[in-house]
């Protein structure tokens, strides 16, 4: 009897994460990541590894482990994913999402595509490579990790400022979201590999006014104030700002759709993308949406302030002008302060690391195209790229054409074909001999 392959052991693993509950509400809410922690450590101890679980809070887990590599003299590769979820409605699901269930080809289950298919993938990867006696060139340090979904307190951050010897020599990382297919016909498929991200603002909005009776004049309310300045900024049309990962994904996109690029019309372009305009739309310009309003008690009272939240993400090299603009829009009477902030994180796209990436997805799918993308979102590269790591977004899936795979994050019966598993997992095996 041959040794276990990580393809047979895949789609057990997926499910068994999924089943563990790890959602994360926010403010240090829910069950934790402890549970999922001590799994994820069981793995890797049984192949050998000497797994380390960092918890930052009650129950709050990290795990790290390191595979050393054959040549002592290469810089080390950070592989890492997050262990949380974000919260769910059960009754809305066709499957329970902690059930982890097989239903029509797929692993069904809240963190399917966010992203517990690919710590799954790494384990099952890593745990081959290691029964098989097969070590990378390289060292490999793997990193599991707690609260991406709110910000990473107490996951990535808490890593890089307590225990940074665990990134010793690391110069490159693979993580989430990319590496999954886009199919241009039968025969193509654009995988879009993360080579940036948005940065994040979440603001709290406050104006301050003369509090009075509702039912006399009052040219100083809050609530008057606030919703014009918030009628601003949600009505506000951002320009288009072309980065180089944008421009190049928007080139690489045309030439495979057999259109002509207009770097005057990149609107044109994003609208061929079927459901990937959604996430490929967002960035193109700066965004700044209003998400939540709060003010006052009493129908016949006018309250002295009145507050707003909005979510704004901008473009890597426009911070400035964002917060500008969004000043402006503001105006003198409202105040802005963060919720929370995040850098904006951007590579080229080139060198050897690039050069694995897409040799490993040709090797298994000879219709793949290698493309960078930025994402409109956050992960926990944005930690990670604060001690100089320079990281991207690779977790290999080729996907049915028909699947809205953007749709699936924190969307409602989120799922990851089996198919797709199994195809990750060949190709992270090639790329950890190449990378």
């Amino acid at each position: 009897m041959g040794v276990l392959k990580g393809e047979d052991e895949v789609v057990e693993l997926c499910r068994d994460l999924i089943r563990i509950d790890s959602t994360n509400a926010g403010d240090n809410a829910g069950p934790g990541e402890r549970a999922a922690a001590e799994y994820v450590a069981g793995k890797l101890a049984e192949v050998g590894l000497e797994p380390r679980i960092l918890e930052s809070d009650a129950r709050r887990a990290n795990v790290v482990a390191r595979i050393e590599g054959t040549d002592p003299g290469r810089d080390a590769l950070l592989v890492h994913g997050h262990l949380d979820v974000v919260p769910f409605n059960a009754a809305d699901w066709t499957h329970h999402p902690l059930a982890g269930e097989v239903a029509d080809g797929c692993v069904w289950g809240r963190g399917a595509v966010d992203m517990k298919d690919m710590d799954a993938m790494v384990l099952a990867v890593v745990r081959q490579r290691l029964r098989e006696g097969r070590r990378p060139a390289r060292d490999v340090v793997l990193v599991f990790t707690a609260d991406e979904e709110a910000g990473g307190t107490y996951g990535a951050q808490y890593l890089t400022e307590k225990h940074p010897d665990v990134f010793e020599g690391c110069t490159e990382a693979i993580g989430e979201v990319g590496g999954f297919s886009v199919s241009i016909d039968e025969a193509r498929r654009l995988y879009l590999i993360e080579a940036a991200e948005k940065g994040i603002a979440w603001m709290k909005l406050t104006a301050t006014g003369r509090a009075g009776h509702g039912s006399m004049l009052n040219s100083d309310n809050a609530v008057t104030e606030l919703a014009e300045a918030v009628g601003r900024l949600g009505r506000h049309e951002w320009p288009v700002r072309l980065t180089p990962t944008v421009r190049l994904f928007l080139e690489e996109a045309s030439a495979a759709l057999n259109v002509e690029f207009d770097a005057g019309d990149a609107e044109a372009t994003v609208a061929k993308l079927g459901p990937l305009a959604r996430m490929i739309g967002a960035v193109l310009r700066n965004t700044a949406n209003p998400t939540m309003l709060s003010s006052g008690y009493k129908a016949n009272v006018i309250p002295q302030t009145a507050t707003a939240h909005v979510d704004g993400r901008f473009l890597p090299g426009y911070e400035e002008e964002f917060f500008a603009t969004v000043d402006e829009l503001l105006g003198p009477q409202v105040t802005r302060e963060f919720v929370y902030h995040d850098i904006a994180v951007e590579t080229s796209f080139d060198g050897p690391l690039v050069a694995a990436m897409a040799a490993s997805l040709s090797a298994e799918d000879p219709g793949a195209r290698a493309v960078p993308y930025t994402l409109s979102g956050g992960t926990d590269l944005k930690a990670f790229s604060r001690l100089g790591i320079r990281g991207f977004g690779f977790a290999p899936l080729r996907l049915p054409a028909d699947l809205d795979f953007s749709g699936m994050f924190h969307g409602v019966d989120e799922r990851v074909p089996v198919d797709s598993l199994k195809f990750g997992v060949r190709v992270l095996d090639r790329f950890l001999d190449l990378a």
